[in-house]
């Protein structure tokens, strides 16, 4: 289903892309992986590949909204910013949300992008 937006709701152990159009909805899911390391007794090798999932499923969606919690978006954003740079542009807005229902997070998501296209002067497909 080819799409014009999205909507990402991540934490550190899931995420959750929803692409969707005028009619319909597309949902992906991505749980991350453990894999403790005995030298770093951390999960950033964990969550570098969860993140680095969720990039390549975001790949070639035009606009994106990002939600989640306030920690967990800013730890995406720099992971983004600084190995995914090409991805950035991509990225619309950070929302800082609770715990939705997917039909509450595209509702949101539509509310956005309706008010996101207008400012940008983008005609939103229909």
């Amino acid at each position: 289903m080819p799409t014009f937006h999205a909507v990402l709701r991540i934490d550190h152990q899931t995420a959750e892309i929803l692409q969707f159009d005028a009619e319909h909805v597309q949902a992906q899911k991505i749980k991350a992986h453990s894999h403790h390391t005995a030298y770093h007794g951390s999960t950033v090798r964990t969550e570098h590949e969860f993140f680095g999932e969720v990039c390549d499923a975001l790949a070639g969606i035009a606009e994106i909204l990002v939600t989640g919690s306030h920690k967990s978006i800013g730890d995406f954003r720099h992971y983004v910013d600084k190995h995914r740079p090409a991805l950035a542009p991509q990225i619309v807005g950070w929302e800082t949300v609770d715990q939705p229902t997917q039909a509450q997070l595209v509702a949101l998501a539509r509310q956005y992008f309706l008010k996101f296209d207008r400012m940008s002067g983008t005609p939103t497909p229909s």
